[in-house]
């Protein structure tokens, strides 16, 4: 059983827990941004406009910021203790009203009780900062962010009761010291490095809740067929299909999830940079879970409109264009210049793609997408080392080291 307190110690002080897997309160944890990511996406299922995508991804951010800011602190520091406990329960609860705050539109009263939500885990993560002050090694990089999100937090509060003339503004400022801070204490990184297989695989967990999203979007649009014709079906099985290639092509393809060793800049440089394309791949692969349930919906007859077939084709390109930053961030090296271009360029085939999909069959233009996603995964599991070819050579360069 846990103390009610105990001295919170740096993780990678000694090496001591190097490897270590993430914990039953973390995949609890986790559990409360599975409400949180389908709740900001429902709206954009009823609406899929660009509208719509602007509220989607504005939300979807801070969501995933929340969870990162949970994550980054919890790799570094040993706070397993009763009052953590109960610092992650409440947190939890801040996500469950962010959650239920999510789907309305930007200048609605639901997205200033969204900002207070946000505020208040913000909150929660400048005292843990402040309780890992303790720690002599990280007693700059913990009082810097303490300031920092405390800071920020203090601007999102006042944003949610601050009158709608002013509120975007201070929005924009409060992101500006939330991103200012991660970027002033990203100095520290290759001092107070993360554990170099915990943080990978918090970030491969929470793309199995985008995938999961995914197939939840697909489902919906299944459910809404009451005659199973040919083009109904094979669009339910094209986007499910869609989500698998995503799985296969994130932890085959480019090793996501693989251990990364931050040891000289050049690590560090690589790994905000895998870091990073997280976001636009999460964001990408909402979007494109959503247009294959507008598919399935459309399937049996009629077309989806000229935005909705241009978003849809966005979705699919940024993802992609985002694993294939992922993969060029992978610090063994081995994916060269040309296959990385040759990535690239099938991610603008795709988007240009937008142009048809107005003008062909739901089904037929779903195909076309799903066939040029499967050639990107083609190119990457021919092209890539296996993840565990990866860890070995992280790990041989780590002990070199």
């Amino acid at each position: 059983m846990s103390a009610m307190l105990r001295p919170i110690r740096l993780r990678s002080a000694d090496g001591s827990e190097a490897g270590r897997r993430a914990t039953w309160l973390e995949l609890f944890f986790d559990l409360a941004f599975v409400a949180a990511v389908a709740d900001v996406g429902t709206p954009l299922a009823m609406h899929y406009t660009p509208e719509g995508l602007l509220r989607y991804g504005f939300l979807f951010f801070l969501i995933w910021w929340a969870w990162l800011g949970h994550t980054v602190y919890s790799t570094r520091f040993d706070t397993d203790d009763v009052a953590q406990r109960l610092l992650t329960l409440a947190q939890i609860f801040g996500v469950a009203v962010m959650a239920i705050n999510a789907d309305d539109a930007l200048d609605s009263r639901s997205s200033a009780g969204f900002a207070a939500a946000y505020a208040g885990l913000r909150f929660l993560l400048a005292f843990q900062y402040a309780r890992a002050r303790r720690v002599a090694r990280a007693r700059e990089f913990a009082t810097t962010s303490a300031i920092g999100y405390g800071t920020a937090a203090a601007l999102w509060l006042v944003s949610a009761l601050a009158p709608l003339a002013v509120r975007f503004e201070l929005w924009g400022l409060a992101l500006l010291v939330d991103l200012g801070t991660a970027l002033v204490t990203a100095r520290h990184t290759h001092r107070l490095p993360h554990d170099a297989a915990h943080l990978p695989e918090r970030f491969g967990l929470f793309t199995i809740i985008l995938l999961g999203e995914s197939l939840v979007a697909v489902t919906r649009g299944m459910k809404t067929q009451e005659t199973w014709t040919v083009p109904a079906a094979s669009s339910a099985l094209l986007g499910i299909a869609m989500a698998f290639t995503f799985w296969w092509w994130y932890f085959d393809g480019v090793a996501g999830a693989a251990e990364r060793f931050v040891q000289s800049r050049r690590d560090t440089r690589l790994f905000h940079l895998w870091t990073y394309a997280h976001l636009p791949l999460y964001i990408g692969i909402g979007i494109a879970g959503i247009g294959a349930e507008h598919v399935v919906r459309f399937a049996p007859a009629g077309h989806l409109d000229g935005s909705e077939a241009w978003m849809l084709c966005g979705g699919l390109a940024t993802a992609m264009a985002a694993l294939t930053t992922i993969a060029a961030s992978q610090p063994h090296g081995r994916i060269g210049a040309v296959v990385i271009l040759r990535h690239y360029t099938v991610a603008m085939a795709t988007l240009v793609l937008g142009i048809a999909g107005a003008r062909v069959p739901p089904a037929h233009f779903l195909f076309a997408l799903v066939a040029l996603q499967l050639s990107q995964l083609v190119i990457s599991l021919r092209g890539a080392p296996s993840a565990d070819a990866v860890r070995f050579e992280s790990g041989a360069q780590a002990v070199q080291r």
